[in-house]
């Protein structure tokens, strides 16, 4: 009980902006925990699997998601309600990623650590 404040990974933002690596970071951490199947459509996860699972979502969430959401009672339900929220990110994100893959040029920048940092925001 004294970790319950310390997470394991950010939070989902309330604008979604980091959805995209919040949801690789569940998936990963719930396969470690050995709960993945919990967030997978027709499962037959046990009631202690799934409580264990929409607490560690709910406390991987904004707060003001948190109170959005606050009448989900499965965390099937709550992995689908996010998903159907902010899955339409990657349709968003990726082709300005790639936009700006193509337009980096290095001579562009002062430094090669300019070039790098901003390297690694399209990269990421």
């Amino acid at each position: 009980m004294t970790n319950i404040k310390n997470r394991k990974f950010i939070a989902l933002d309330i604008s979604g902006k980091n959805y995209l690596s919040w949801v690789l970071d569940v998936k990963l951490h719930l396969s470690a925990k050995k709960l993945r199947h919990t967030i997978d459509e027709d499962n037959a996860a046990s009631n202690e699997e799934r409580a264990t699972t929409l607490i560690f979502l709910r406390h991987h969430i904004d707060d003001v998601l948190k109170y959005e959401y606050i009448t989900v009672e499965n965390s099937l339900e709550l992995w689908q309600n996010l998903n159907d929220r902010f899955e339409h990110l990657k349709a968003v994100i990726l082709p300005k990623a790639l936009n700006d893959w193509s337009q980096l040029r290095f001579q562009d920048f002062k430094t090669v650590s300019e070039y790098n940092s901003t390297l690694f925001k399209i990269v990421s």
